[in-house]
């Protein structure tokens, strides 16, 4: 049950009624079964000073664009009053006359875009209000007997609107239906959501809770959870299982779903979605339509739901329906905008956010894991609301062409636009070994920089963490990934990949870098030194890219493999008879994948780098002494020693490679594989001939 979070210590620390504002606006948006993410609005009227010294009344309200959860007072946008008010005496408003005229309304010209239900909040004789989308009140509004279970509820307490689309119109509607009932104290909005106020900010927010808990109470006295969309259809298969299966489709849907634009995948087993996707009626009750318009943009009118009874054994079959139901979605969306479209509108990419598995869970699809997150977020928002509306009735959505215009409106669409544009790398997965070491953690930031989500394998997991756990707080949520892998276990090499399954859909770069090296004159080589070299070198980069090549194949969306080298792998290391050989090796293996990989779209190619010192656990063992014993020197002196045999006369660091792997990983590079690219400052004895 919702509970308030009103913290009266908090709330008397802040010093201006805006600060009270965001505070209010972050505690409803925390809760989640409260406000969606990125929806519902806040308001707050007061006086300020204008840039004269005048009193102005000024209306604060939540810019277009935000999420209540973490917005803060610059997200907020401040509107003249005075010159609000005239607008209620007009007839009709335009969308477009309605922005144009509150941007004239605004005190600040670098304050956001005013919310699209700016004037709802104007319209109403309160100086607080709150517009939410509580999951219990949304179950009432869209329950086909939803006003009259509201009189049940609230008495002559509450005002109920139709469905309009918000905008001039509906802000109208709401303000008469108040000032003609005196005894208001809320407002309903068909299939939509909720509408408080109150004198005061705590008021206000005391008002929104207590609204909400008499729904809830209403709600949850008639749930039976036993009988819940039908009752269970399906057996929910164990945990592992469940994990096990979503590992093994992801990369079929990942590719099924990428064909005009790279998508991330996340999986949900959460309770609700496993009751849910295996219910008798949820087939046909998730294709009746969006719970909240809100929910269009990220979830799209319905979910893809399988087919498919639960079983372990039958994972072929499960993909086999995924690709089918994957291609019939995209018909089906392609129809629906046609038979919708509005001159100008341009088409999204047609295949599902939602897909629903009985027995298995949800998986999700986005431009990134926040996005997908956003998505699966938003759907059990929906769950809630269609086991809320099923408890009172049928639930009941908008009609076709109202779920089109309010996922191709103008004013819904602005908000994308404010988010950042996407970079080379966005929507890419990027698979790195040794992604705790110099080079390895290098590229990582370099890929995270621009827009990929990265996977850090490595034996060192504390290390690969502590990289992960970087780029996550710079970057955001879930950018990154850490796995244990030995790349001389075929097991882990497989776990590894299953994981960044489960994580993310698939992968599309990898970046075969782990790596060890030794040093002997070649009569002292012993053979647990050779195969040391042959396996993590030779056969790690061998299961590292099989492994990967089967996934890209499956994805059907191309791929890129970028091998990590040597400048042994062309040059006869004095001292280095095992390390040498196997370098070759993997130069020789890349290009044998190469040209197996071109009518996959697979591109692979090699990076020579020489004597890279900075963050290598290589260079910080016995190698350097090793090296520097090779070359008559004290080990404190290998990098000029280094840097003076190039004909560039320069060092090479970790930022340099990870340089040139965003090359080879890059659109910049498109026609090319089977490639060697040195990066050792020059070398003439390495010189590739």
């Amino acid at each position: 049950m919702v509970q308030s979070l009103w913290d009266n210590t908090k709330a008397s620390e802040l010093q201006s009624g805006l600060d009270q504002l965001v505070y209010r606006s972050n505690i409803i948006g925390s809760d989640r079964r409260v406000c969606n993410w990125g929806g519902g609005n806040t308001s707050s009227k007061t006086t300020v000073k204008d840039f004269r010294g005048r009193d102005v009344e000024v209306m604060y309200v939540k810019g277009s664009g935000s999420d209540l959860a973490t917005m803060k007072a610059g997200n907020f946008t401040g509107l003249r009053m005075e010159d609000i008010r005239p607008l209620f005496e007009k007839p009709e408003m335009t969308d477009e006359e309605m922005v144009g005229y509150l941007t004239h309304c605004m005190i600040d010209s670098k304050h956001p875009r005013a919310s699209i239900e700016t004037l709802l909040h104007a319209f109403l004789p309160f100086k607080h209000v709150d517009h939410t989308h509580p999951d219990a009140i949304i179950s009432l509004c869209c329950a086909d007997n939803g006003k009259e279970i509201a009189k049940e509820i609230f008495g002559d307490r509450f005002v109920w609107v139709p469905y309009v689309r918000p905008g001039f119109t509906l802000s109208k509607m709401i303000a008469e239906g108040v000032l003609a009932n005196p005894n208001a104290e809320l407002v309903l909005m068909e299939k939509h959501g909720l509408v408080t106020w109150g004198e005061t900010s705590d008021a206000c927010y005391a008002q929104t809770i207590k609204i909400i808990s008499e729904a809830e109470s209403y709600i949850e006295a008639r749930v039976q959870e036993d009988k819940l969309f039908g009752g269970a259809k399906y057996e929910v298969l164990p945990a592992d299982v469940r994990r096990a299966i979503a590992a093994e489709v992801m990369p079929t849907i990942r590719g099924a779903v990428s064909d005009v634009k790279k998508m991330i995948l996340t999986f949900d087993d959460e309770a609700d979605v496993l009751a849910f996707v295996s219910g008798q009626n949820s087939p046909a009750l998730s294709q009746v339509g969006a719970a909240c318009p809100d929910h269009l943009v990220h979830t799209k009118v319905v979910p893809l739901f399988i087919n498919w009874e639960p079983n372990a054994d039958d994972i072929e079959g499960l993909k086999a329906k995924l690709k089918e139901g994957v291609a019939a979605y995209k018909e089906q969306y392609k129809a629906y905008f046609d038979r919708n479209k509005n001159e100008g509108d341009v088409m999204f990419e047609a295949a599902p956010r939602v897909i629903l598995i009985p027995g298995v869970g949800m998986i999700n699809t986005g431009k990134s894991w926040a996005m997908s997150k956003v998505s699966g977020a938003l759907y059990h928002r929906a769950i809630a609301v269609m086991r809320g509306a099923t408890a009172l009735g049928e639930f009941v959505s908008l009609s076709e062409n109202e779920s089109y215009n309010v996922e191709y409106w103008p004013l819904e669409l602005y908000k994308l636009t404010l988010a950042p544009a996407e970079a080379e790398f966005s929507r890419k997965v990027a698979f790195i070994t040794g992604g705790a070491g110099g080079i390895g953690s290098e590229t990582a930031r370099r890929l995270v920089s621009e827009g990929a989500h990265v996977v850090l394998a490595d034996l060192n997991l504390e290390g690969a963490q502590k990289v992960a756990d970087e780029i996550n707080a710079k970057y955001g949520e879930n950018r990154a990934i850490a796995v244990k892998m030995d790349v001389t276990s075929e097991e882990m090499v497989k776990a590894a990949y299953a994981e960044t399954a489960l994580a993310y859909g698939g992968v599309d770069i990898i970046v075969n870098n782990a790596g060890l090296a030794t040093s002997s004159p070649f009569d002292e080589t012993s053979l647990k030194e050779w195969n040391l070299n042959m396996n993590v070198l030779g056969t790690g980069y061998f299961l590292v890219a099989r492994e990967a090549f089967k996934l890209m194949k499956v994805q059907s969306i191309g791929g890129n493999m970028v091998f990590i080298g040597s400048k042994n792998s062309v040059y006869a290391g004095k001292n280095a008879t095992a390390y040498s050989a196997a370098k070759a090796l993997e130069a020789h293996l890349a290009r044998c994948i190469a040209a197996e990989g071109g009518e996959f779209g697979i591109r692979v190619n090699t990076i020579l780098p020489d004597a890279i010192l900075q963050g290598s656990a290589i260079w910080n063992g016995s190698w350097r002494n090793e090296r520097a014993a090779a070359y008559g020197i004290e080990p404190d002196q290998l990098e000029e020693y280094y840097r003076k045999r190039t004909t560039l006369l320069v060092n090479i660091y970790p930022k340099d490679i990870a340089e040139g792997i965003a090359f080879f990983a890059s659109s910049k590079s498109d026609k090319t594989t089977g490639c060697m690219l040195t990066i050792d400052g020059g070398v003439p004895a390495a010189f590739t001939r």
